[in-house]
């Protein structure tokens, strides 16, 4: 077996309203080497990590990653081969970027090509959506661009939107990380008509105005009254970030996946909008850094891969 390289990209979940049902893969990306290791026995250093991470991720066979390609070989009904694992992190954990998600797909990608690359995408997603539990940023980061995602029973079902061209992606993400069993927590189990009406119109405006071409649609449809508002108090700089950002011209803003990160859409302005969130954060006491960067029609994919495959 010789090396192989995987990138999997950040993605951002909901958009605004369409919570668990919506994923945007984007342009920011982990990378994954994958090396035999048949002479390197024991499971202690299976996992190398740098970025983000570094120091803090299991380094063993409970790495998310591993787990993910030992999964994908328990489908194949095969083993493992003993592989060492290279990781480098450019995505932030547990700040509503994908992070889980990026593993998981980048992972499932390097196993499937090792195993000989008997499964197809939208296998691996189904196995993707098994591990991570919700299958929105898996979605996004298995098949790129920007996905609608529902489960019937044990089928998924999915697809792509169209975005607008030059749509860029204007990030505020906070030192302050949000854990995504938290972010749930807070959700109350049951909500009013008038609730579930406001996010159905939204969420098909959302998908209107992106497949369509209307970013003038944007501002009103990543409103959101099912999570953001109970989210709130976990980061309650959200809501002056959020004025920022539309105030200098984003076209939309919303809590990217459980947060931290504030996502703005843009079309120009991009400096502005991003100069204007951090000095919001920066008055509210919330320290963060700003990205721009821009969606992706790429998931997960291999960079290199065996002779055999």
């Amino acid at each position: 077996m010789n090396s192989i390289r995987v990138k999997a990209p950040a993605t951002t979940a909901n958009l605004g309203p369409g919570f668990d049902c919506l994923g945007m893969a984007i342009d920011l990306w982990n990378s994954l080497e994958v090396i035999p290791a048949a002479d390197m026995p024991g499971d202690a250093h299976l996992v190398e990590v740098t970025g983000h991470g570094a120091g803090e991720l299991a380094a063993d066979s409970s790495n998310l990653i591993y787990h993910s390609m030992r999964f994908l070989f328990q489908e194949a009904g095969q083993e493992l081969p003993p592989v060492r694992l290279r990781c480098h992190n450019e995505i932030p954990l547990a700040r509503g970027l994908g992070s889980s998600a990026a593993a998981i797909a980048g992972g499932l990608v390097a196993a499937n090509a090792l195993s000989g690359g008997a499964f197809a995408a939208k296998d691996l997603l189904e196995m993707a959506a098994t591990i991570e539990g919700h299958p929105d940023n898996v979605a996004a980061a298995v098949l790129g661009g920007l996905q609608l995602v529902l489960s019937d029973e044990s089928l998924l079902y999915t697809a792509p939107i169209a975005t607008p061209p030059e749509l860029q992606l204007v990030l505020f993400i906070p030192e302050v990380r949000i854990a995504t069993e938290d972010a749930r927590a807070v959700l109350p189990s049951h909500i009013s008509v008038a609730d579930a009406v406001h996010n159905t119109s939204r969420i098909a405006l959302l998908v209107a105005g992106m497949a369509t071409n209307h970013p003038e649609y944007l501002r009103l449809a990543t409103e959101d009254r099912l999570h953001q508002p109970y989210r709130q108090p976990l980061f309650p700089a959200m809501k002056v970030i959020f004025a920022a950002a539309r105030d200098a011209g984003a076209l939309g803003v919303f809590l990217s996946g459980s947060g931290s990160t504030v996502l703005a859409l843009t079309q120009g302005r991009e400096m502005t909008v991003a100069y204007e969130m951090a000095e919001a954060a920066r008055q509210a006491n919330v320290a963060g850094e700003v990205k721009i960067t821009k969606p992706t029609l790429q998931g997960a994919y291999l960079v290199e891969c065996p002779v055999e495959c």
